[in-house]
């Protein structure tokens, strides 16, 4: 996929009530766009992903696979707040030539979405064929799907629901709780609350899996062992990982937008809202999803006005959606 990134100097209002004085976009798209511009694929991306979707969900973007780009153009946004290009804590401040670190504002997934539109109608895009995301990302997909009617054609949604449970604020809140046991998380440095973000991924990495998984991938085999168990290792790693490559104001922010997700917010009854939304969409949930359980897709396919639920069974939870790209592809390749 090519890397691009778009500029707006215009103010950007946010739901809350608070504006940035213009926005950066990344993004990355691939494939060509047909001359009726009616071939395109938008996907939205989770948590901590960017906008390289072709790397991040490459089991179903790619030639031959649900996503190809011999038929989709296909274009990834890196979500606002997130540190992948796109506005986020560590951009710079127009008002002072500073970077934002902990000042900058509290968005939802509706500015999210808000940012998505903007980029849909610089790249002149009047419709999309299809929008897809796994949790954090399907919020997206839901949301654009009302803030825009008529836009989007046709939805993927996986792993996801209507209305951020009380068990997933539960989740953010002890992960947010992580971060700010760390003193430095609000300092004004790159690396600022490192180790309350490795603590926030711990906590993340015990609900993306399960029971299952851990005890099939994550059992020592030495019997005799009374440290430096296998799990804990992991943990460490995962934690690591993640260190390296995002920053804790953003997770601690985007956490936050989660937390806003509820389609039903102005909007009246979840049961009404969900069955105004004509959009044909395909639910996937994974049987083992312990962050976002099946009942909450079952909830949606059962209110949309045209959805399908489909279950994958896999011992993987909810990062089922990016490990079952075979089940997965498949569903998608039949409802596409």
């Amino acid at each position: 996929m090519q890397a691009e990134r778009f500029h707006s100097n215009d103010p950007f209002l946010l739901e809350s009530g608070r504006s940035l004085p213009g926005i950066d976009i990344a993004y990355h798209t691939c494939g060509t766009l047909n001359g009726k511009a009616d071939n395109v694929a938008w996907i939205c991306h989770a948590l901590t992903a960017n906008s390289d979707a072709a790397d991040w969900w490459s089991g179903i973007v790619g030639k031959g696979k649900a996503f190809d780009p011999e038929k989709y153009f296909i274009v990834c946004a890196n979500i606002i707040g997130s540190c992948y290009g796109s506005s986020g804590p560590h951009s710079l401040d127009p008002s002072n030539g500073q970077k934002y670190y902990g000042s900058f504002p509290l968005i939802t997934i509706r500015d999210m979405v808000n940012a998505h539109i903007l980029l849909r109608k610089h790249l002149g895009i009047k419709k999309i064929a299809v929008a897809a995301g796994g949790s954090m990302g399907a919020y997206q997909a839901l949301e654009w799907s009302l803030m825009e009617p008529g836009v989007i054609e046709k939805m993927v949604l996986t792993t996801t629901c209507a209305k951020e449970t009380a068990w997933g604020i539960a989740i953010h809140t002890a992960q947010r709780l992580a971060i700010e046991a760390d003193p430095t998380w609000k300092d004004k440095t790159d690396n600022a609350g490192a180790k309350g973000l490795k603590a926030a991924r711990a906590i993340g990495m015990l609900t993306y899996r399960n029971y299952t998984a851990f005890q099939k991938t994550q059992t020592d085999e030495d019997q005799n062992k009374t440290d430096n168990f296998k799990a804990t290792s992991y943990i460490s790693y995962q934690g690591d990982k993640l260190v390296k490559r995002f920053n804790a104001q953003s997770y601690w922010l985007l956490t936050k937008a989660m937390d806003s997700h509820n389609l039903s917010r102005g909007r009246g009854k979840m049961e009404e809202v969900l069955s105004s939304i004509k959009t044909p969409a395909i639910v996937v949930g994974i049987s083992s999803d312990l962050l976002c359980p099946l009942p909450e897709q079952r909830y949606l396919a059962t209110h949309l006005g045209k959805a399908s639920f489909e279950a994958i069974e896999s011992p993987y939870g909810h990062d089922g959606f990016l490990v079952e790209s075979e089940k997965l592809n498949e569903l998608l390749i039949k409802f596409l």
